[in-house]
């Protein structure tokens, strides 16, 4: 912050755009990609709260105006709970909450073994098969199901392009709205390789940042849906240029929001501001600071999220918060 703040001070919010090139292009050595430019994103974040308290507008308004009358969503968490018995209640505990979509990871979490995921071509595919088809013969057609590989920030082995195919033609009878971070993010062709090889939609993003980065796989379509987060890739704007060259490719937006209570409404007003949003990434059952912070501008009904309404993020971090959660 120290680094911006002679390019800030003494400036009005009035061209927010303007102040974030400024700050990207002093930040040339350092911030071009990666957590340099994902600095710029929680300034940035400030800014736009600040411009939409001023204003009286929430800040998908000042983005380019509310998309959408509301937005499906669908319930996220960590790794798939292992046996199936398992995993059914950690999905009926998602619809209890009011979901009507869900995110499962690839592998399994078990108490005796911890995490594990098949590496081999025909044991992930068949491993994830027959759990996909346990989640469809349990709660039937209407549950929309994303199966999230976590190739793209995995500590161990990540998948090979067999196989990630293997299992991506593996799950196509069973209607997944997408399938996550089959692969690493150093391989966009093997990305691109994916997507021609399977009706599965395969989405990703979440680890790349600024519009630049993302550029490198976009003009390969190396996602059917992008993943852009709003509090990672470089601020707001970056999240619109992201969303805008998805469009383009004839591609759709799926937020990445696995954050704190500021992270996740930079991305609902994101969301809602984005053409092509088909679905919302919601962190559910989230603890008492965060359910603070976020107050009541997050509204899911049937499933459905509705649009912030209050100016600015719709957020407020009080004395009192900080007192209470030091």
């Amino acid at each position: 912050m120290e680094f911006f703040k002679p390019i800030l001070v003494g400036q009005t919010v009035d061209d927010i755009p303007e102040l974030w090139q400024r700050m990207y292009q002093c930040g040339n050595f350092w911030c071009r990609v990666g957590v340099g430019v994902s600095v710029l994103s929680g300034i940035e974040a400030a800014l736009w709260d600040l411009k939409g308290k001023l204003e009286g507008k929430p800040v998908h308004e000042l983005l380019g105006g509310c998309q959408h009358d509301r937005l499906a969503a669908y319930a996220t968490g960590g790794p798939a709970n292992y046996p199936h018995d398992e995993l059914a209640r950690k999905i009926e505990f998602y619809q209890s909450l009011g979901f009507t979509g869900v995110k499962v990871s690839a592998g399994e979490l078990t108490p005796e073994r911890g995490f594990g995921v098949a590496s081999e071509p025909a044991a992930a595919a068949d491993f994830e098969a027959r759990k996909l088809e346990f989640i469809r013969d349990r709660f039937g057609a209407g549950l929309r199901v994303m199966l999230d590989g976590h190739m793209g920030n995995s500590p161990g082995a990540t998948w090979s392009v067999e196989t990630a195919i293997a299992v991506a033609k593996a799950v196509e009878p069973f209607d997944l709205f997408f399938l996550e971070e089959p692969l690493h993010y150093t391989d966009p062709a093997g990305y691109a390789s994916l997507c021609a090889a399977t009706t599965t939609p395969i989405a990703g993003g979440e680890c790349l940042t600024a519009a630049y980065e993302w550029r490198v796989f976009l003009e390969c379509d190396a996602f059917d849906i992008g993943q852009p987060d709003a509090s990672f890739t470089g601020g707001l704007g970056e999240f619109m240029a992201v969303s805008r060259m998805l469009a383009e490719r004839g591609r759709k937006v799926a937020t990445h929001a696995w954050g704190a209570g500021g992270s996740f409404m930079q991305n609902l007003h994101c969301g809602f501001a984005a053409e092509n949003t088909v679905i919302l990434e919601i962190a559910p059952a989230y603890g008492p600071l965060h359910g603070e912070v976020i107050g009541d501008s997050f509204v899911l009904c049937d499933g459905f999220v509705l649009p912030p309404t209050k100016p600015g993020l719709g957020i407020e971090l009080t004395d009192d918060t900080k007192r209470r959660f030091p």
